[in-house]
């Protein structure tokens, strides 16, 4: 693919897929036996998506790079990679928890989403559903960076 589109559609299409995940692991109002069937299809979109942006991002950071550089801008690009992921989680666990230890903190989500099964656990639920909503955002940043910064493909032949 990233010979055929370029780097762009692959890493674009990748993330589209993940949010498409995040939203299909979002929906914590639901009974646990219809909950397990969206994680299978969330968790399995999540793989397929970061497979069609590993590669071209890799090959997008890297490629323009001189040979006698190119570990050190591996290095780097890994360590961003890594302080990246590392921040996107520790961000939406602060959030997950500060809304998962209060009842009160998203009792305004009951009136909009109904809730099946369990209600002692209310507040954890409604963290689950918000939490990622953070992620959820962190892709569109991530999909609008892309289209700023990375070449189509057409920009790419023309020079």
């Amino acid at each position: 693919m990233l010979q055929r589109f370029g780097a762009r559609k692959p890493m674009i299409w990748g993330c589209m897929i993940n949010g498409l995940s995040i939203i299909l692991l979002s929906p914590a109002n639901l009974l646990l036996s219809q909950y397990k069937i969206l994680a299978i299809i969330g968790y399995t979109l999540f793989g397929i998506g970061l497979a069609f942006y590993a590669t071209p991002s890799t090959d997008a950071a890297l490629s323009s790079l001189p040979a006698a550089q190119t570990g050190s801008g591996s290095g780097i690009y890994k360590m961003a990679s890594s302080l990246g992921a590392a921040f996107g989680v520790a961000i939406s666990a602060a959030i997950f928890t500060a809304l998962g230890a209060n009842d009160a903190s998203v009792r305004w989500l009951e009136g909009v989403i109904t809730f099946a099964g369990r209600q002692d656990n209310l507040a954890v639920r409604e963290a689950a559903i918000i939490a990622p909503g953070f992620n959820v955002l962190m892709v569109v940043m991530a999909i609008l960076s892309i289209m700023l910064t990375v070449p189509s493909r057409k920009a790419e032949t023309a020079t």
